[in-house]
């Protein structure tokens, strides 16, 4: 039986968002979830601090995005971190910034805002059906879900996707959807890994000793691009921090090539003349460990680092330690899995979407978030990219609507 209600099928912030545009606007929604709870991934998201949003300019917030310009831009600049900050004040959530200008809630959980935000979407009639996975179209172009009680089917007014990527299938987002949109000629492009970590091909004696190490005070480089922050050693490889915000770079070069090179800095406020005369200065009898010691402090995983990756005989020259200092280079031969990763790339394309976030090939159905092919760094980015792009949607499925109302 068709109804005059929204479809939403996804409660992660994207779907959230569509909710509540569509329910702002005195539509009736449902909202489709295929795990016992909502919001798992936002919730496993804000473990550690809930970072949702990321101070800047307009111009620099759109610059973390890779790749991507018009419409996603246009989406992303009408739902900044302004309005996010906004939004969390109306849920009585007020914004705590971070000193390098990531933005969280004062309490910086993301349970309280998620029960929070529930609670005001089911006060304004919204429905959350658990345990729904879907499954599909019925042949005359129903939704079907499975559910604890079999197959239901649902013909709302409009449909909202907001079935997340293709990584943390525990969580829900397994990326089972791109099957049945490839079947219905949607195009998809693959997921990749996206703020993943890489493999490296340690000795025993890094692996063994040093697996699960912070390395702090660094600056790394890759692709032109660099980043003052840390990162851990694995017992595979790296991951965290700086190497997260150079991913995508390093995974580009890593499909390309086969491997990729990231540079390390191990001393990034000190310039390679002064390392140079301050290993000169030490003395020739001390060992080289002591004088990385003595004369710079490189001790620890730092010294490991050294010693794996630049060659013994350069390190006994001043000048050329000095360049390895500046310039470790550490190669990556891959990506972990891509359910490791925190998030990830490709998708529902945009040559595959109108305007409004519309399927062309599928009137009526919306896609929000991370299932749409769009790329970004940890840091607030990704989250913020999702609550705009559920609120784009929502807004595109309330103008279809309309506009079927007036025909």
């Amino acid at each position: 039986m068709k109804t005059d209600r929204v479809a939403v099928i996804g409660s992660g912030p994207a779907g959230l968002m569509s909710a509540e545009v569509l329910s702002d606007a005195g539509v009736g929604v449902d909202i489709y979830e295929s795990m016992p709870s909502a919001g798992r991934k936002f919730l496993m998201a804000g473990k550690s601090g809930l970072n949702i949003s990321h101070t800047g300019s307009g111009h620099d917030f759109l610059m973390r995005y890779h790749d991507y310009s018009g419409l996603f831009h246009d989406h992303i600049g009408s739902f900044g971190p302004d309005d996010v900050t906004a939004w969390m004040d109306g849920l009585g959530m007020p914004a705590h910034v971070g000193p390098t200008g990531r933005i969280f809630p004062q309490s910086m959980k993301a349970s309280p805002l998620l029960r929070a935000w529930l609670r005001r979407l089911a006060e304004q009639g919204v429905r959350l059906h658990l345990k729904h996975r879907w499954t599909g179209w019925t042949p005359d172009g129903a939704l079907k879900f499975d559910s604890p009680e079999g197959e239901v089917t649902a013909r709302p007014a409009a449909t909202v996707f907001a079935l997340g990527g293709g990584s943390w299938r525990r969580l829900g987002s397994d990326g089972a959807w791109t099957s049945l949109f490839g079947q219905a000629g949607i195009e998809v492009a693959p997921f990749r890994p996206s703020n993943c970590g890489f493999t490296v091909d340690w000795s025993d004696r890094m692996r063994e000793q040093f697996a699960g190490a912070p390395v702090k005070g660094v600056q790394l480089s890759a692709g032109g691009q660099a980043t003052r922050e840390e990162f851990a050693v694995t017992s595979r490889g790296v991951e965290s921090g700086g190497v997260y915000t150079l991913s995508a770079t390093l995974r580009d070069e890593i499909e390309a090539t086969g491997s990729a090179t990231l540079s390390i800095d191990l001393l990034p406020d000190l310039d390679a003349a002064e390392i140079t005369r301050r290993l000169e200065g030490a003395p020739a009898k001390q060992s080289l460990s002591n004088r990385l010691r003595k004369a710079l402090k490189i001790t620890g995983v730092k010294a490991a680092l050294l010693f794996e990756c630049a060659e013994r005989e350069a390190l006994n020259d001043p000048a050329r330690a000095a360049e390895a200092i500046k310039a470790l280079p550490l190669k990556l031969t891959g990506t972990v899995p891509l359910d490791e990763a925190i998030s990830t790339a490709g998708g529902v394309t945009w040559n595959a979407l109108d305007d409004q976030l519309m399927l062309k090939a599928k009137p009526g159905h919306f896609c929000a978030g991370e299932m749409i092919a769009w790329d970004a760094p940890t840091g607030g980015y990704l989250i913020t990219a999702c609550m705009a792009t559920g609120r784009a949607a929502g807004r595109g499925a309330l103008d279809w609507i309309a506009r079927r109302a007036s025909d």
